[in-house]
């Protein structure tokens, strides 16, 4: 977990000085991850059922009336686990947080020391490691422990409300690229049309999440659009041989 010293800290000369205008990527990591994945989900999930449904032989409103449940449904679920899930992670912070004004209360002598000691482990001087312990505490002492010792920093600290939305929303507008393909084409082209027009939402959605995240786009379009067309493919086979059977 790397240090950064805020500005009146002293700090180590170690090279050129960082620009200004660098920006990192980073931070983007808890609401991209959620607004791919939601979205990833919408377009996948709605998708397949639509072809599985499309597959048994089922008329045009029955295959957007299952659209429509699926987006409702997936949108719904996504918010609540994702709520559920990021909650949790909520309540573990808090509790560290409780813990350490504790620990600050009780043992300041203690803490500053530990402060020191984590500076000095990442190669500040000793010297150089009081003074900027020292001049943490002083200014946020539970502000510097958070980061510094558990890695807890404001902005990437968990939102459960934020989480739940930007899925549900995420979800939704995927999902509903695939029922606009079910319920504007005509039945003899409607398993092509939504089987393209998915793969063609899923590539752009693998690109624009590289290029959010900074990751390669070809590796992440390649396997966005691999799993995405299996699904589609297991899903129609299975409401075939199901409208078939029955």
């Amino acid at each position: 977990m790397a240090f950064r010293s805020p500005p009146e800290a002293p700090t180590v000369a170690t090279g050129p000085a960082v620009s200004a205008a660098e920006s990192h990527l980073s931070y983007r990591s808890n609401w991209l991850r959620a607004a791919v994945l939601g979205a990833n989900d919408g377009i996948v999930s709605t998708s397949s059922l639509v072809l599985g449904v499309a597959g048994s032989g089922a008329s045009g409103s029955a295959i957007v009336t299952a659209g429509i449940a699926g987006l409702v449904g997936g949108a719904l679920s996504m918010a609540a686990g994702e709520y559920v899930s990021v909650s949790s992670q909520r309540d573990t912070e808090l509790a560290d947080v409780r813990l350490e004004e504790h620990e600050l209360r009780t043992d300041p002598e203690g803490e500053l020391a530990e402060l020191q000691a984590i500076y000095e482990d990442r190669g500040l001087p000793a010297e150089l490691a009081g003074q900027v312990a020292e001049a943490l505490t002083a200014r946020d002492a539970l502000t510097a422990h958070l980061r510094d010792e558990l890695g807890l920093e404001e902005e990437r600290r968990a939102r459960p409300v934020q989480a739940a939305g930007s899925s549900a929303a995420a979800f939704a507008s995927g999902a509903i690229v695939p029922l606009l393909a079910a319920g504007l084409v005509p039945d003899g082209a409607r398993t092509p049309v939504i089987v393209v027009v998915t793969l063609v939402a899923l590539a752009a959605l693998g690109a624009i999440g590289a290029r959010l995240g900074g990751a390669r786009r070809r590796p992440a379009t390649v396997r966005v659009l691999g799993w995405g067309a299996a699904a589609m493919a297991v899903t129609y086979l299975i409401g075939a041989a199901v409208g078939t059977a029955i």
